[in-house]
């Protein structure tokens, strides 16, 4: 099966919450909770389609990210490649422009949100990192 790779931000505010969006209906996993980000096309590097999806879904630029965590997961009717970055340099006001619940998060309530089962290893890279 093949991996759709896929840039995800853990993107931190000033205050130190973190920015997580609600998967909208019609998607996989719909109705769970995930950190923002998308598919990497064939002509583009991870950084460069962090900031395009970051500007597609959420309406911010970002400056600068640092990696975090690569995860590869294998769910039974896709695999994925996450290639996950911490976005802290970022200019614009988060809101989802797909029409999604987009909310900013203290970093010890994110266990009180479901996510998918590939975002578990993310949740305790961010939970397990100080300056965050």
């Amino acid at each position: 099966m093949k991996c759709v790779h896929v840039a995800v931000g853990v993107i931190v505010n000033s205050e130190g919450e973190v920015c997580i969006a609600r998967r909208p209906e019609g998607k996989h996993l719909a109705g769970l909770w995930e950190f923002p980000g998308g598919k990497v096309e064939p002509d583009e590097n991870v950084f460069n389609a962090l900031q395009r999806e970051l500007n597609e879904e959420l309406a911010i630029t970002i400056n600068a990210a640092e990696p975090l965590i690569k995860i590869d997961f294998h769910y039974p009717e896709k695999s994925v490649c996450l290639d996950v970055h911490i976005v802290q340099d970022f200019s614009g006001v988060a809101h989802g422009r797909e029409g999604q619940e987009v909310r900013w998060v203290k970093k010890d309530a994110l266990e009180e949100y479901q996510f998918p089962e590939a975002n578990v290893a993310i949740l305790d890279a961010v939970l397990n990192r100080d300056g965050l």
